[in-house]
């Protein structure tokens, strides 16, 4: 993995009510890990970075800050996916826009995922099935940087390994990945570097 010296997303002095200030750079190519007890704010920080929730201080992507952007412009580069995230239209197919088909089909075949459920009721899929969808979702979005909160959570060991894999390559052409996740060996396969947010202050483990 070849890392940027510069920084592609900088926070600076990023704080709201539930923690923080919180200053810090990633770059190109890299992936954080961020992890801490339940309730501390991971994901409150990713939101704040998704300029998703109320802060003062700043987000920096190439240096402009996210107050010098339009929200859509900002949030189509630094894009962020919950940990439950969200769906809005009957099928998962109904998300992507005709045009990404390509690399929708083949980032399904990554994740070990049939064509066929981008058909399927939304309400019909298992929580892991629309976990991998949603990684499907903000990844043909071409982000440049992205924000995930514990995408992993209801998968099983091969889904986990086909997640991981993929989120390699997208490092390797140098995405930027900030990682919410409890699991301190998913931490260790995937981060350059590892923080842990606690009591509202993020240190470096």
């Amino acid at each position: 993995m070849i890392v940027s010296a510069t920084a592609l997303l900088s926070a600076r002095d990023l704080r709201s009510p539930f923690g923080g200030p919180f200053t810090f750079d990633v770059h190109a190519g890299e992936c954080i890990a961020i992890q801490g007890p339940s309730g501390a704010g991971k994901s409150v920080l990713l939101r704040m970075l998704a300029d998703l929730d109320p802060h003062e201080g700043d987000a920096l992507l190439d240096g402009r800050a996210a107050s010098s952007m339009s929200a859509p412009d900002w949030r189509t580069a630094v894009v962020y996916q919950a940990a439950e995230p969200a769906w809005w239209e009957d099928t998962a197919g109904a998300h992507f826009a005709d045009a990404d088909r390509d690399v929708v089909d083949a980032t399904l075949d990554a994740l070990g995922l049939a064509p066929a459920l981008l058909d399927t009721d939304i309400g019909r899929l298992s929580t892991g099935e629309r976990q991998r969808l949603a990684l499907g979702r903000s990844l043909a979005r071409r982000p440049r940087v992205l924000l995930l909160d514990e995408p992993t959570a209801a998968l099983d060991p091969d889904a986990v390994a086909r997640v991981e894999t993929l989120l390699r390559a997208r490092l390797a052409d140098g995405m930027a990945v900030l990682l919410v996740t409890h699991a301190s060996e998913q931490a260790r396969r995937l981060a350059r570097r590892i923080f842990r947010l606690e009591q509202g202050r993020l240190t470096a483990t």
